[in-house]
Parts: structure tokens; C-alpha cells; sequence
């Protein structure tokens, strides 16, 4: 009688599967976290735009599973965030959805998309010789990169972000990088950096699970 052959894990050919029943488990469990985080932190705005602590489970998602993962979860925040400017959660990023729709979309989808990405490729560069650094490194990367794109995207809709108010007599590029995203980087910095810990050793016991 032929015995059915397994393959064993940690060998290459799992390893490169990525929608595994493992994997699915653990993006359910990630993709509830970040839509509960998300939620929460629409409760926090700083001039006009809220805070985003569903920075932490997408770092996790692109450490844990990679970055296809954390541009699935960041994806996913996105979504929830576009919803919470629909609904009027985040008063200046209604105002450039009303006055940019496109804009205002592709902003929000893509610098937590990418978010995501980026720090799933940088964790994998620092994975094989030095992971705990890289958890850090990704930590960080996240809000750097979400950030960043938004205070570009942003500057595309100055026109809108004048006529607001909200400037209250700054200059665009100094009332984002300063009064807007300075702070909600810093915060969303903070969290990450005192979350990589946590993260590294779930890193580590989850992986020795699987391998």
C-alpha cells in the first residue's frame, strides 16, 4: 500500500506557498486587529486627520508572513480609512475627498499599501544575520513611509488645504510636516518602537512553531 508522502515543514516548497491554512489564520486574526485599531484611532485627530495604530499589525503581518502580507493588511487599512473620511471622522481629509476624490483615494490606499511592503521587504533583508535589528528597522520603516507619502499627496491638494482654515495662516508644507503628520508620526512612531519588542518574540515563537 503507498503511503501518501508529506512534505515536511520548513522545506522550501511550503515555505514559497503562501495561502496556507496557517497563513489565512493568522491574516484573519491580523486583518480583525487592524480594522479594531483603525477604528480607535480615528477617535484621535490632529488637525484634521487621525491617528494610525493599525501600523502594529501590519508590521507583524509583513514580519510574520511577509510583504505580500503587510500590503494585504495595509490594503485593508486603507479601506477603513476611506470609510471613517466618508463618514466625517476626519474632518480635513473630507474636505480633499470632496474637493480631489481621486487624489484623496489613491493617497490613502497607497501609503498604507506600501507601508506595508516596505516593511516587509526591509524585516527580510535584515532576517537571516540580524532579525531582531530588523523588526526595529520595520517598526520604523512603517510610519516613515506612511507618512511620507502622505505629506506628499497632501501637498497636491494645498489648494484645499488653504481654503480650509486649518493652516490658520502657515504655510502648507510647514502645517503638514509640523501640526499634521509631525505629530501623528512621532505618536505612530512611539507605538511601533515600543510594540517591536513584543513583536520580535512573537516573531520568534511563532516561527519556531512552523519551522
Amino acid at each position: 500500500m503507498n503511503k501518501e508522502k508529506r512534505v515536511p515543514e520548513g522545506n522550501p516548497a511550503q515555505r514559497k506557498a503562501f495561502f496556507t491554512p496557517r497563513n489565512i489564520a493568522w491574516l484573519a486574526i491580523l486583518l480583525a486587529l487592524t480594522v479594531v485599531l483603525q477604528i480607535w484611532g480615528s477617535a484621535i485627530n490632529i488637525g484634521g486627520a487621525s491617528l494610525n495604530l493599525s501600523l502594529i499589525p501590519i508590521v507583524v503581518a509583513a514580519i510574520l508572513l511577509g510583504a505580500l502580507a503587510g500590503a494585504i493588511m495595509g490594503f485593508v487599512c486603507g479601506v477603513v480609512i476611506l470609510i471613517t473620511v466618508v463618514m466625517g471622522l476626519e474632518p480635513l481629509s473630507l474636505l480633499m475627498f470632496q474637493d480631489h476624490p481621486f487624489i484623496t483615494v489613491t493617497l490613502i490606499f497607497v501609503k498604507t499599501t506600501a507601508a506595508g511592503f516596505v516593511a516587509g521587504l526591509i524585516y527580510k533583508a535584515f532576517s537571516h544575520k540580524k532579525p531582531y535589528l530588523g523588526t526595529f528597522v520595520a517598526a520604523i520603516a512603517a510610519p516613515v513611509v506612511n507618512t511620507g507619502l502622505y505629506i506628499l499627496g497632501a501637498l497636491l491638494m494645498s489648494d484645499t488645504i488653504t481654503a480650509s482654515g486649518y493652516a490658520d495662516g502657515m504655510s502648507v508644507i510647514y502645517f503638514l510636516v509640523v501640526a499634521v503628520a509631525g505629530v501623528n508620526f512621532l505618536l505612530e512612531l512611539a507605538v511601533n518602537l515600543v510594540a517591536a519588542p513584543a513583536v520580535y518574540t512573537v516573531e520568534k515563537a511563532v516561527k519556531r512553531r512552523m519551522y
